[in-house]
């Protein structure tokens, strides 16, 4: 069989392996962790609410540092450490469950250590990339890496449903536990060597803070993402606290079910993977950047309408996970285009700004929305989150982006 591309390269296919396994774990447990609160301890909506929104206390706290050391140490190192740690924090649910011990403040304090080691792991494998398939391979390397998530997606959710069916929720998270081993083994077998940025031990982290705050908001095409991530951010946790809710008690809905129509999503998902260069050729950048960026809001505003019988409800979920064919498109593109003008220096920080903006502001969303759904209705809720979401693109409508016909190189004064 003859390799091409990326895929020549052995260390890119030990980071892609361990990244498909471990996204197939983590769609488990996106999809786990609200059944378990809902099927296994009966949550509230504003329970719901806050257990996406304890999460962004630990971004909101962690997250720049993580910028930092993102951008003081060796990369590969702290992936390896932050998937151990996850690994560690999902296997006590399952442990705890099956000696009935499991209670909803297991679950914040879950989700907030989660969340906490997956901005580092975030931020970190973001700066790594670079630095081990070069500037020239940032789009193909993200591209391929989008697509091991989206075939998550599609397998993930489905399986999730018929463990939750067969063995409950909270033991079905015993995957993503394991997962995250196999993605630490994976980096551990890389053997492209990373040196340690050079008297990165001797700089003040308050001063490291500020400049990668700084040259987030002093370049305008970085300003613009930041800004709409921020907007944007707040109405998708509307959906993140309430869509579950709204599936198992309004439309009456099976959670088996429920799993076969996420992977809907999922499909698509894998379509705009494969599309998303096809599209920028074709399209231009920043159009296809942003197109991509106001679909998804098409989509949310289809859910608040399911009504009727179960099969006419989960049609209409179904429909609304089409335009998550979408999501990659615009993930791909704005994760290459700030690699692409930020430099290696600056990029654990500018990430980390960029992971604050959404992980620390998601959750807020998240308990608004479960406020909004607890005083006006589910629906009413989730329709205030879809026009929310679809205005947060003006900010990218009204920037640079959408004047770019390619992919720009670092010319900014960041």
């Amino acid at each position: 069989m003859h390799l091409t591309g990326l895929w020549r390269q052995s260390d890119f296919r030990k980071l892609w392996a361990g990244q498909a396994i471990s996204q197939l774990g983590s769609s488990i447990t996106a999809c786990g962790l609200p059944l378990a609160a809902v099927l296994t301890l009966g949550a509230s909506p504003v329970q719901m609410g806050m257990l996406s929104g304890v999460s962004g206390a630990s971004v909101l706290g962690f997250g720049l540092f993580a910028g930092v050391w993102a951008d003081r140490l060796r990369r590969r190192p702290i992936l390896i450490a932050a998937d151990l740690g996850r690994a560690f924090v999902l296997g006590t649910i399952p442990l705890a469950a099956v000696f009935h011990r499991l209670t909803m403040g297991h679950l914040y304090l879950a989700a907030v250590v989660g969340a906490a080691l997956t901005v580092l792991f975030d931020v970190s494998y973001q700066a790594y990339l670079p630095s081990l398939v070069g500037p020239d391979n940032l789009m193909e390397g993200n591209s391929k890496l989008a697509l091991t998530e989206s075939i998550a997606g599609v397998a993930g959710p489905g399986l999730t449903g018929v463990l939750t069916q067969l063995i409950t929720a909270p033991v079905a998270i015993l995957a993503d536990a394991v997962s995250f081993v196999c993605s630490a083994v994976s980096l551990w077998l890389i053997r492209k060597p990373e040196p340690r940025p050079a008297g990165a031990s001797k700089r003040h982290m308050g001063r490291e803070i500020a400049a990668g705050l700084a040259a987030t908001w002093r370049d305008p095409i970085l300003r613009a993402l930041s800004k709409r991530t921020a907007a944007a951010a707040i109405f998708l946790g509307f959906f993140g606290s309430l869509y579950f809710l709204f599936a198992i008690r309004e439309l009456r809905l099976s959670a088996a079910l429920i799993g076969a129509i996420v992977s809907v999503g999922g499909a698509m998902s894998l379509l705009g993977a494969f599309a998303a260069e096809r599209l920028v050729t074709r399209l231009g950048f920043g159009r296809a950047l942003i197109a991509s960026a106001i679909a998804p809001g098409i989509g949310m505003l289809l859910l608040p309408l399911a009504h009727g019988s179960v099969a006419a409800c989960a049609a209409v979920l179904a429909a609304a996970q089409l335009c998550d064919v979408a999501w990659p498109v615009y993930n791909i593109n704005q994760t290459t285009l700030r690699q692409a003008i930020t430099p290696d220096a600056l990029l654990g920080r500018v990430n980390s700004a960029m992971h604050l903006m959404f992980h620390g502001i998601w959750p807020l969303g998240a308990l608004a929305g479960g406020i909004l759904a607890g005083a006006y209705g589910i629906r009413i809720a989730m329709l205030a989150g879809a026009v929310g979401f679809l205005l947060s693109n003006l900010w990218l409508v009204f920037s640079p982006i959408r004047r770019l016909r390619a992919l720009p190189s670092y010319t900014s004064a960041l």
